[in-house]
């Protein structure tokens, strides 16, 4: 995926930040590419940078046992990884864990939080941020709870694809079960049904959205309060 010519302006809490005040915020922002896979922080691991992601999507997971974990949310080009940071915390209560491989821009925990005691407009991005993260957090919490496995897979690939800005994404039958905290077999049994209604397609780890409408209408409707909620905020 090709990195923007300026990455800033594609990283919405970046592109919030008045241009004089950027400039001077970019000296400390570095490029990083991040890979598919990488372990960005452990629960209760110390946070060390921080990260605005430009084309990449890292997932938000907490950890129920030594063997199981849940994606409780995701963070695209909307935000940043590292938010604890901005509320005066330096540990991480979730695996931060690259989902969509990608470019960031990161800056280190020693800059950030000298930046962000003197930079209010990265101020309030970020409350605006933590406020739609937030949402986005209690709304999955409910979507796990209450939602049959399909349309959680639906809206759960509709929110990938938002953050990707693309239909076609890598993705295994572990990683999955992993973000939707159920067994292989119910990701195998999910992702069949939507193959057969022609709205994916699922080989060798990869999957394509077909047809984003249907999916979408065969998602849940956790997907549409989310999205409209973020729309609002960024319009």
């Amino acid at each position: 995926m090709r990195t923007p010519t300026n990455p800033t302006s594609a990283n919405h809490i970046l592109a919030t930040i008045p241009k004089k005040v950027l400039q001077t915020m970019q000296r400390n922002l570095n490029p990083v590419e991040l890979e598919y896979g990488q372990i960005l922080y452990e629960p209760e691991g110390e946070i060390s940078e921080v990260f605005f992601p430009i084309n990449c999507l890292v997932s938000l997971l907490t950890s129920v046992d030594k063997k199981r974990s849940l994606e409780v949310g995701m963070v695209g080009n909307e935000g940043m990884v590292g938010m604890p940071m901005a509320l005066g915390i330096r540990v991480s209560a979730v695996r931060a864990l690259v989902q969509g491989a990608g470019s960031v821009l990161a800056m280190s925990a020693a800059r950030f939080r000298a930046e962000f005691k003197m930079n209010i407009p990265l101020q309030h991005a970020l409350f605006r941020y933590n406020h739609l993260l937030m949402a986005q957090i209690s709304q999955t919490a409910a979507c796990n709870r209450f939602h049959e496995t399909g349309p959680r897979l639906a809206r759960w690939l509709l929110m990938t694809s938002d953050r990707l800005h693309s239909n076609d994404f890598r993705l295994t039958h572990e990683f999955l079960s992993h973000m939707l905290g159920i067994r292989r077999v119910g990701v195998t049994q999910a992702a069949g049904q939507l193959e057969r209604q022609k709205l994916i397609t699922y080989s060798r780890g990869h999957i394509t959205i077909l047809k984003r409408r249907a999916l979408e209408g065969a998602a849940c409707s956790c997907y549409r309060i989310v999205k409209d909620l973020q729309d609002s905020a960024q319009g």
